[in-house]
């Protein structure tokens, strides 16, 4: 792995997500390689993006920068991150994102973490602090096959057994199930479902979609509703909040549109 730093002009970008009003990227590329990520297409340091899980830069200013942001910018929600995982083993070492995250919500900002990585728990004396500022996500793609999906990842199980303590702690959780892959990881929706089902969460799941460089296909339209079709019936079963990603902003903001300033 090589690391690289570079300085930046600007901490928070406005997001085209319509549940996050800015996004926060302390690194660019991803230690964790995954096969299906689009982020390679969106991020913008050619040596991490044609160099995919092999070249991590560091935004060594970044703190520097958020410090005068956090004066400057409408208070909104953060995601952290979007085109790449906020707690990759770089983290451990650089704490950028701990630093991060404790500077947007002492200055009232949301923030919304999404990540593969059990490593959020070292922020958890952070997260329980700040209850209603804040949720946690871990994304889960399969239990069987995620060696091919995300070769360098930590274990599904470890994601969702970190999300079970954060729930514990009444931190607002929830399991992004997704990218579903026809033909490679939908025939266990199902068993993801009935593994998380203790803990009190919800699911967006999506389906894959097509971006350049990435090897698989998308199902179709006939597929793809099927497939939507079981995961309702599965929540129904285990009596499991589902949201498809398309349409979770409407939840989100219902849930945590509520002016703290």
């Amino acid at each position: 792995m090589i690391v690289k730093s570079i300085r930046v002009k600007t901490a928070l970008s406005k997001s085209r997500l319509k549940e996050l009003d800015y996004s926060l990227n302390p690194y660019l590329g991803c230690a964790y390689s995954c096969t299906y990520c689009y982020a390679p297409n969106f991020t913008p340091n050619e040596e991490a993006s044609l160099n995919w899980g092999k070249v991590i830069i560091v935004k060594e200013n970044l703190l520097e920068i958020l410090r005068k942001e956090v004066f400057l910018k409408r208070k909104g929600t953060v995601g952290v991150s979007t085109i790449t995982d906020p707690y990759q083993p770089i983290e451990a070492l650089k704490k950028i994102t701990r630093e991060s995250i404790s500077l947007l919500l002492s200055h009232n900002f949301r923030v919304s973490i999404q990540t593969k990585s059990p490593l959020v728990l070292r922020d958890l004396d952070i997260l329980i602090q700040n209850k209603k500022k804040i949720d946690v996500g871990f994304t889960v793609t399969s239990l069987e096959r995620w060696k091919e999906l995300e070769p360098n990842a930590p274990p599904p199980k470890a994601r969702i057994r970190a999300l079970e303590r954060l729930s514990e702690e009444s931190i607002e959780t929830w399991l992004f199930l997704g990218p579903i892959i026809k033909g490679f990881n939908d025939h266990e929706i199902e068993s993801v479902i009935e593994e998380i089902s203790g803990s009190k969460t919800r699911i967006v799941f999506d389906k894959f979609r097509f971006y350049r460089g990435l090897k698989y296909k998308e199902g179709d339209t006939e597929w793809w509703k099927k497939v939507k079709e079981n995961i309702l019936s599965y929540c129904k079963k285990y009596n499991i909040e589902c949201h498809e990603e398309s349409e979770d902003w409407i939840y989100e903001r219902k849930r945590f549109f509520k002016p703290l300033f």
